[in-house]
């Protein structure tokens, strides 16, 4: 019954994708671009729908007000494709950097393109990140979010810590706060898997770092905050759904965890 869940709900998935881009390009396209990301946005929610019903999976976001009113910096977590889209219904105008092929995908490389987002080949270097970063600060300084993966590549719940600097550059030279987000998506959707479970997780969205701090004091913290903070979740959220199956990486974590606080 799960494997059958699992394939109806990818089925809907991307036929809901196609379904929307297809039927909804000339509207999106006349749309200006802020009001047209509304189509993205209610696709993401479309899509929590088809998980919640077909799977049995929801979800909480906890920290909502922690969200500045002015441009940030949004360092979330990345386990799954579900992270890459499921916060957008609250976010007000997000902008992310991402690799250059995307563009090249027909209808959602010219989707990606009228949102201005800021595509990158991953081995650049000088003139081409000076560029990319010319475009972020201009996007930033109209007072859109950014979302950067602090990782920069999906890792498995549990994993140990593999933290970009990157993030700590783009802190310094953007000068507006960095949120945190700790989450456990690749519990349910796991990374290079078709299988979804069924259960209910939450987000947390920390309270943001403020701007100006010394870049390594400010990636040292990060990594400490944001590590902690998804420590503290994966045990709720284990606890919470106790017939959850774990991926190897989460399993070793929390019995770490366990027996640290077992001797605290």
């Amino acid at each position: 019954m799960l494997m059958l869940r699992s394939t109806l709900f990818n089925v809907a998935f991307y036929a809901n994708l196609i379904l929307r881009m297809i039927v909804l390009t000339p509207v999106y396209f006349l749309l200006p671009r802020k009001k047209a990301f509304r189509i993205p946005k209610d696709w993401a929610r479309s899509n929590h729908w088809l998980m919640e019903k077909i799977v049995g999976t929801t979800f909480e976001i906890e920290g909502l007000e922690n969200i500045p009113k002015t441009g940030c910096i949004f360092a979330p977590k990345h386990q799954s494709f579900w992270d890459t889209y499921a916060l957008l219904p609250w976010m007000d105008d997000p902008v992310y950097i991402l690799k250059r092929e995307l563009t090249w995908i027909p209808l959602f490389g010219w989707y990606v393109k009228k949102q201005r987002m800021i595509p990158v080949d991953r081995g650049a270097r000088g003139k081409v990140m000076l560029e990319v970063m010319r475009r972020t600060k201009i996007e930033m300084e109209a007072g859109r979010q950014l979302i950067i993966y602090p990782e920069g590549t999906r890792r498995p719940p549990g994993a140990e810590p593999a933290y970009r600097y990157g993030i700590a550059r783009i802190y310094r030279d953007m000068g507006v706060p960095v949120v945190p987000i700790a989450l456990h998506p690749g519990l349910f959707w796991p990374r290079r898997s078709t299988m979804r479970y069924p259960g209910h997780f939450k987000i947390r969205i920390l309270p943001p770092i403020a701007p100006g701090m010394d870049p390594d004091a400010f990636f040292a913290h990060l990594v400490e905050t944001l590590e902690k903070a998804s420590d503290d979740l994966l045990l709720e959220n284990v606890a919470a759904n106790p017939d959850l199956p774990l991926p190897p990486t989460a399993a070793k974590r929390v019995a770490e965890l366990k027996a640290e606080r077992a001797k605290a």
